[in-house]
């Protein structure tokens, strides 16, 4: 059975300043376009396929979305595909920026 493990913003946050974890943000490329975590890639849910997912090279999977429950079902997935990303930043891009994190424009 899928386990999804709630990660806060600043666990998120401090996770890349670290170079623990790799932000997969599986949000449209038009909501990419309007405002982005600075640090993610971009695996759209819409056409999402758990193999397309970059290489984390030895850092684990977070995956993000708007609200935390696109980045739910995006890990489900990916556990359903025998991977074992089970993070997910809870609150996704309206916690991060409640939580005072930069964002970027321009995906």
């Amino acid at each position: 059975m899928a386990t999804v493990h709630d990660l806060t913003p600043q666990d998120v946050a401090q996770g890349i300043a670290e170079g623990r974890y790799l932000l997969v943000d599986v949000r449209e490329p038009n909501e990419v376009a309007a405002e982005a975590y600075p640090d993610g890639v971009v695996v759209p849910l819409s056409t999402f396929n758990p193999q397309t997912i970059p290489d984390p090279a030895g850092k684990e999977i977070v995956f993000a979305c708007r609200s935390g429950k696109r980045s739910v079902t995006a890990s489900m997935a990916a556990q359903s595909a025998g991977l074992s990303y089970d993070k997910h930043l809870a609150g996704g891009m309206l916690g991060w920026k409640a939580a005072g994190l930069p964002t970027k424009t321009g995906g």
